[in-house]
Formats: structure tokens, sequence, C-alpha cells
């Protein structure tokens, strides 16, 4: 079924589309984004609090009361911030987790000991330094305030590489970064927490336990289990315990998953409904079967992950990173065991302990257990592990107060300078070695994880492109769908770009939205059979708009078939069968819509243009490369 090299003189046809984002992908980019705004915010807090300090003191202490009857909370700016607001924040830290566990590079379960390990490294070696460097003093209490990774500003400050890092490494930084979260906020739990009422932890412990059994009944609506955070929330801020595990705890029970199929067609269903009867009960009942069909951690993560990247975060740096600095203060600073242990537990012991923990996995699992990237890029993920900002703010503020959390913020501020300095240093000396040594230490040698169900068979899959080619896309589509037809031009990009890619096409017809999609691929599977498969496609995908019996027949005549036996073939829908098995592959896959790629087994999560696809082709060459 394979066809040689593609037609030389490929045009492009149709505008480009750039709107397909996996989770994980808006994740990355607005974690990135944000690390600008933090930063501002954080400086906007340095120079207000150095020119009217008494004025920035006085607003993060105005207390703010919530009153309902007999009962209420009052709490200052600052605690509302760190402990109500912060709670969205690990919200979404907790449904990044879940959705990674579920869907993401930690599906299979031991490919999460490696991170999870180097995570814990990345924690333990920080707090040893910090305790050696604050032995036998007071401030040995504030060890906490070295261990954390701040997400937005370790991915932000990898941005700045462009492609010189692997996708690898945005993946392991964020894994870390989610263990170091999880771990930071129990130690926030049960080192940092105030004196605990056990009444108030045993309502907590039932309140959680309802929530629990509400989500075990499939409850899914959104206001009972805000109701249940709230008060969980408040049984937490009464038991002594920082509320904020109320938001972390909340997200790793919410479950992530593709969406069905099935519960897409009955989407469209209700859609149709609705076209045809337009009426205020059918438009609740489509908004709901829509919304049924997403997982509930995406459309979660998708509401309020802009919130607290570009507000609340920023909004905790406002608060929490004002110091008042002068010559004095930066003396007693850099000679004060807060600051020298902060500094000295994220700028070297974040990188020893993450690179020196991967490294002892690694070799006590045999080599089974790898990174997913090269021992060089892993260095680089170490040393951007420093950068601390908002855990370790909110632990310095738990463990000190007065001249010591200046001291501490004075060090968590500092860490985040020099880890970028040191990450860049890394960075410049992995590009000076030669190419072959520089991607192995990029890329490593860890196993990918396979996506595609149902491996490329040459002799029954449809192939364009050198059939030994190191890269193979896979792509599941619709003849009918347009997002389809404007991948089209970019896929004949691809092919004539290097020559080393060979592409196969498998149909998924989704018939609720597109009726004649069924027939077009049943008429290209009826082209195979006389061998013209590539004539009829680019035909189809060329006329989008007309798949009727008519259209296909006047198809056939324009390609060269044998149009009695192409009329039978297609009458008899005698392709159905084949159709159904590239349907079949795409439901073992995972494969809900068009257009799904796969990159030599990988699905590509991301934009179908040019650049997207060529970032996740060159990866694959570079690693096929290795393996040569």
């Amino acid at each position: 079924m394979s066809e040689g090299a593609t037609t030389p003189g490929f045009s492009v046809r149709t505008a480009r589309s750039g709107d397909s984002r996996s989770p994980l992908r808006d994740f990355l980019r607005t974690e990135t984004g944000s690390a600008a705004v933090l930063m501002a915010a954080a400086l906007a807090a340095l120079v207000w609090v150095n020119l009217a300090p008494a004025a920035y003191e006085a607003l993060w202490r105005t207390e703010l009361s919530v009153q309902v009857g007999r009962y209420g909370v009052g709490l200052g700016l600052r605690e509302w911030v760190n402990s109500g607001l912060m709670a969205l924040f690990f919200f979404v830290i907790g449904l990044e987790a879940r959705r990674e566990f579920d869907m993401g590079e930690l599906r299979e379960r031991k490919r999460a000991t490696l991170p999870l390990m180097a995570g814990l490294g990345g924690m333990l070696v920080p707090a040893v330094l910090y305790l050696a460097v604050n032995a036998g003093e007071p401030s040995a209490y504030g060890w906490g305030a070295a261990i954390s990774t701040d997400t937005a500003f370790a991915l932000g400050m990898l941005a700045m590489f462009g492609k010189r890092m692997p996708p690898g490494l945005r993946v392991f930084i964020l894994t870390l970064t989610v263990v170091d979260d999880f771990v930071a906020l129990a130690v926030v739990a049960g080192v940092y927490s105030g004196r605990l009422s056990t009444p108030a932890l045993a309502c907590a412990a039932a309140v959680f336990a309802v929530v629990l059994v509400v989500r075990a009944a499939d409850v899914r609506l959104g206001a009972v289990y805000a109701l249940l955070a709230v008060v969980l929330w408040l049984a937490l801020l009464s038991s002594g315990v920082d509320p904020v595990v109320t938001g972390l705890a909340m997200g790793l029970i919410t479950p992530a998953y593709p969406a069905p199929r099935s519960e897409l067609e009955r989407a469209s269903d209700l859609f149709r409904f609705f076209r045809e009867q337009p009426t205020p009960e059918l438009e609740r009942t489509v908004r709901r079967g829509m919304a049924s069909a997403i997982s509930p951690n995406e459309r979660l993560q998708r509401q309020y992950h802009p919130w607290t990247s570009f507000v609340i975060a920023p909004l905790f740096a406002f608060a929490n990173a004002g110091i008042e600095l002068s010559g004095d203060q930066l003396s007693r600073a850099f000679t004060s065991p807060v600051t020298l242990g902060v500094l000295t537990g994220l700028v070297l012991g974040k990188p020893v302990g993450i690179l020196g923990a991967s490294a002892l996995t690694t070799m006590l699992s045999r080599g089974r257990l790898r990174p997913p990237a090269g021992w060089g890029a892993v260095a680089v993920g170490g040393a951007l592990g420093g950068a601390a900002f908002t855990v370790s703010l909110l632990i310095a503020a738990l463990a000190f107060d007065g001249p010591r959390l200046a001291e501490a913020k004075i060090g968590v501020l500092s860490a985040v300078v020099c880890s970028f300095v040191l990450s860049r240093l890394l960075a410049r000396l992995i590009a000076l070695l030669p190419r072959p040594l520089r991607l192995s230490v990029l890329l490593g040698s860890a196993e990918a994880i396979v996506d595609l169900a149902v491996p490329v068979d040459p002799m029954r899959d449809h192939l364009r492109g050198p059939l030994d080619a190191p890269v193979t896309v896979v792509e599941y589509g619709d003849f009918q769908c347009p997002y389809c037809g404007q991948a089209e031009p970019v896929i004949r990009e691809l092919l004539g770009d290097a020559g080393d890619i060979r592409y196969v096409w498998r149909h998924l017809p989704l018939t609720d939205v597109h009726p004649q999609a069924q027939l077009a691929a049943e008429a290209a599977e009826a082209a195979a059979a006389q061998n013209r498969f590539w004539e009829m496609y680019d035909l189809l995908l060329d006329h989008q708009g007309a798949m009727r019996t008519p259209d296909l027949l006047r198809y056939a005549d324009d390609v060269g078939l044998d149009a009695g036996r192409f009329r039978r073939d297609l009458l008899d829908h005698r392709a159905a069968a084949r159709v159904a098995e590239d349907v079949e592959s795409a439901d073992l896959s995972g494969v809900s819509g068009t257009p799904t790629f796969f990159v030599n087994g990988r699905r590509h999560h991301g934009a179908y243009d040019i650049a997207g696809l060529k970032a996740a082709v060159r990866e694959a060459r570079a690693r096929a490369a290795m393996t040569d």
C-alpha cells in the first residue's frame, strides 16, 4: 500500500491553524508568560517599600472581615492572600499533578519514580546545606525556605533558552515542581502550622471524607465542591494547619481523561436537536452535555490557571516581596546565616540534589529508569530549580519575622538571579560540545512513551515518502474536516523539506458532524484498490464541500480509475471494513478528534502548524540519529 516520494512542487492551498493545544502546552505557556508579570510585581513591591515603607505595611496589615451572623473570619490583607488566594494557586498545581498521573508522562507509573526521587533529592540536599550553615542557630528553624522551586520562574527562564533545550526538560521540570510543591505544602502543614486543634482537624477530615463520597457518586455540580472546599478551608484555618492545603487536596482528586468519542457524538446530537428547536431548556442541556464531554480537570485548569498565574501569584509577590534595601541591610544580609543558608541551599543544593538523585536512581535501577532528557539538560534543569519564590516566601513568612524575614527574602531573590546565571553558563558549555556529543547530553537515551497503539505496517498503511525514513508522521484524519484541509499544506511542506519523513494517513470519519466523511474514506480505499490512493486523497482534500456520490464518481474519472469497478466498490461499501479497522486503531490510541498526529509513535500535542510539527520532527530525527 506504500507509494514512493511525493509529487514535486507542493504548494500551500489553505491558511494554517494554530489553535489546537494540549493542556500541558497551555500550562507551560501560561507559566512561562506569567514569570515576567511575577517579576514585575516583585520589583513594584521593592520600589514601593523603599519609597514609602509605612504605607506599604499599613496596606497589607489592614484587616478584612467576612461575617455571617455570629460567625466570621477576620484576617489581614496579606493573610487573605497567603492563606486564601494561594489555596486557589495550589488547586491548579494539584490539577496539573493529577493530569500528569492520568494522561501525561507519569501515566506509566514506573516513570514517576525518577522525577519523584529527583524532586525529593532537590529538597533534601538544600535543607541539609541550610542546616549546616545555620547549625546551632535559632534560624535553623527556617530550613523550609530553602527547599522549593517556583514553576513560573523556572519555566520562564527555560523559555529564554529557546530551542537549545529539549522538550523533555520542560516536562521534567514541571514534574519536579509538582513534587516540590506537594512536599513543600506537607512541610508547611507539618512544621510551620500553629498549635493544632484536634476537634477542628477531625472536622476537616470529616468534610474531606464527604468530598470523596460526593466524588465517588459522580456529582458534577461545581457549586457543591466549592461549598465543601470553603468549609474545609475554614476547618483547617481553625485547626492551625495552613489552609492552602485545601487547594492541593481538591486538585488531586479531580480526574483528567481524553474526551471519549461517544460523549463527543452525544454532544453533536444535542447540538443538532438545539439547532432544530432552539429553546432555553435545550440550550441548558446542550451546555451540560458539551461540558461533560471534557474532563473536569481540563475545564477547571483552563478556567483558573490564567487567574492564578497572572493575578494571584503576582499579587502574592506584591504582598510579600517588599524589602527595605540599604547598604547596611545588604551587608548584614550577606553575612547572615539565614541569607547564606537560603542562597547556598537553592543555588548549590538544588542542582546537586536533582542531578545526584537522578543519577543514583538510574544506577540503582541498572539503567531501567532514566530522565526524559540527557544528563546535560538535567544539570541545566537542576540549576533552574534554584529559582525559588512563591512557596519559599510563604514559608519564610511563617518561620521568621523582622530582620530575619528580610534576610530570608533577600536570599530567595538573590537565588533567582544566581540560578539563572548558573543555568546560562551550563547551557553555554553544552553548546561548545561537538554536535554528536551535544545531542547525547541533551536528549539522553530514555525510552520514549509510545502512544500509537497499532504500529505502522507498510504492507497495509498508506505511506507517502521514503519507506526507510527515520521519522514517521501518522495522521488520523477526516476528508470532510476543515482542520484536516488546513493541516494538509503543512504536511506537504514537511515532506518536501528534508526528504527523510514518511507520512501515513489513517481514516477517522466523524460521521456525526461530517455526514459524507465515511463515503469519502471508502472512496479513497476504492481508489487504493487501483493504486490511486494519493491522487484521490489530494482531490478529496481539495474539494471538501463536494463529496456526494456523483462527485466521487467524477473524481474517479479525473484520476483515471476503472469507473465501473470503482462504482461497484463504492456502492457495495467493500472498503467499509478497512475504514473500520482504522477507526478501531484510533479508539485504541485514545484519538477522538481530527486531525490527530503521531510522530514516531508519540502523540503530538500542540499546534499543527509548520513550526509545531517541525519541532516535533526535529526531536524525533535527533533521537533516531542517536540510535543508528
